[in-house]
């Protein structure tokens, strides 16, 4: 090693430790991306927020306009559909309970007569003959393949300590119920 007296060394360090923040800075201005003038940087806009004492719904089906709805809190479905501009001449509105009040976020289907007669009558308010995981009563449950008293009553139990169901794999949540049960019930039911 090289016998220097501890100022050189430091000034070696010194002009050393320059050197790289120099090689550094220039790398950095010569990779860096070009930019492109013009640009703006783009927020996101904030979801429209809902107005306390409102409920959003989607009513579809044999209506005279499909659609999204904000009503009042504590509406019912008759008030929903009347939104909508009411059933058409095809429309079954019966097979809907109209003196249900509307749970916010949900899909209101109003089946056509020959969907409700094609589903042997035990329409459940998709209007394709399956049962809505989020209103079905034990029994209706039960009527789904796999599906008996017990697993129903789990069902049940799930969606009131965890709220509605958001899709109908959420139901492979439930104790019991993997993806045998579900691959065989999953056409037969609907979460909206």
């Amino acid at each position: 090693m090289l016998n220097l007296p501890k100022q050189q060394y430091i000034i070696i360090l010194l002009v050393g430790a320059l050197l790289v923040g120099g090689g550094v800075t220039l790398w950095r201005q010569y990779h860096q991306p070009p930019a492109v003038e013009g640009l703006q940087p783009v927020l996101a806009e904030e979801e429209p927020q809902l107005e306390p004492g409102e409920v959003v719904v989607h009513v579809a089906g044999a209506v005279k306009r499909s659609g999204v709805y904000r009503l009042p809190e504590g509406s019912r479905v008759v008030d929903a559909v009347e939104a909508a501009g009411g059933g058409t001449e095809d429309a079954d509105i019966h097979a809907l309970n109209l003196a249900d009040i509307l749970i916010d976020g949900q899909r209101y289907y109003v089946p056509t007569v020959e969907e409700t007669t094609s589903a042997g009558g035990t329409y459940s308010g998709s209007g394709t003959g399956k049962i809505n995981l989020n209103r079905a009563t034990k029994a209706e449950l039960e009527t789904l393949p796999g599906i008996g008293p017990t697993l129903a009553e789990r069902i049940i139990s799930y969606r009131e300590q965890q709220g509605p169901f958001r899709r109908p794999e959420d139901l492979k949540n439930v104790s019991g119920i993997g993806d045998k049960i579900y691959d065989n019930l999953k056409d037969r039911i609907y979460a909206p």
